[in-house]
């Protein structure tokens, strides 16, 4: 292989192209050919690279035969997906009627069961992944959830409200029901069953006045 020589015009588009790209392949393959243009034997630049030497052979003849367009990377294309692109308008059909407009009981698709309805429908199978990179691709989302968070109204009481209110009213009567049952049993000369202290204060039951020397009156 005759040695790389490289024009001014060349070396400073390499130079460039060696600082500016985010690829570190093609920043290898850029130094590489300006290190064998300053004399450098390919066995030091795969040494310095860290590839074969026989990789180095490679880059720098792709460059010498095409420039810098033999130094770009190029994919290969990978194998053709199974599902053809023109489903995506009938699967998104699907994804909106939902599965029960589909004759599914089912509340909402996921790619599993999409991949498993294609099968019914047109004999396809594919796999689950396979079936949500389709879709990402396509921009379709098979799960929509079915709920929908509302504003609570002004002057609306919270859950929590709801039942503190619900359980302080259970007290309420569950203490007007023991001071009745103590009453009671004062008239029939039972004061051992009044017990004040399980009534607690007399601000925890609305009103209600079981202070010590009150004056209990029955009918």
């Amino acid at each position: 292989m005759r040695r790389i020589r490289l024009t001014t015009t060349d070396q400073a588009h390499l130079e460039h192209l060696f600082k500016t790209t985010p690829n570190r392949r093609l920043r290898d393959r850029c130094q590489a050919v300006l290190m064998a243009s300053r004399g450098r034997k390919r066995a030091a630049i795969a040494q310095d690279l860290g590839v074969h030497r026989t990789t180095v052979r490679l880059w720098l003849k792709q460059y010498q035969e095409r420039g810098v367009t033999g130094l770009q990377i190029h994919w290969a294309p990978g194998q053709t997906g199974r599902i053809p692109e023109t489903l995506a308008p009938t699967i998104q059909a699907w994804v909106k009627d939902g599965p029960q407009g589909c004759g599914l009981d089912r509340a909402n698709w996921t790619y599993e069961e999409l991949a498993t309805y294609l099968y019914q429908i047109t004999g396809i199978e594919v796999k689950r992944t396979a079936m949500r990179v389709f879709c990402q691709r396509h921009a379709i989302r098979p799960y929509r959830p079915t709920y929908r968070l509302s504003a609570r109204r002004p002057g609306e009481a919270t859950g929590r409200s709801r039942r503190t209110g619900h359980v302080k009213k259970r007290t309420i009567r569950s203490k007007a029901k023991l001071l009745l049952h103590g009453m009671t049993s004062l008239c029939y000369g039972d004061p051992s069953a009044f017990n004040i202290e399980a009534l607690g204060n007399q601000e925890d039951h609305c009103g209600l006045s079981l202070a010590c020397g009150d004056n209990i009156q029955t009918d």
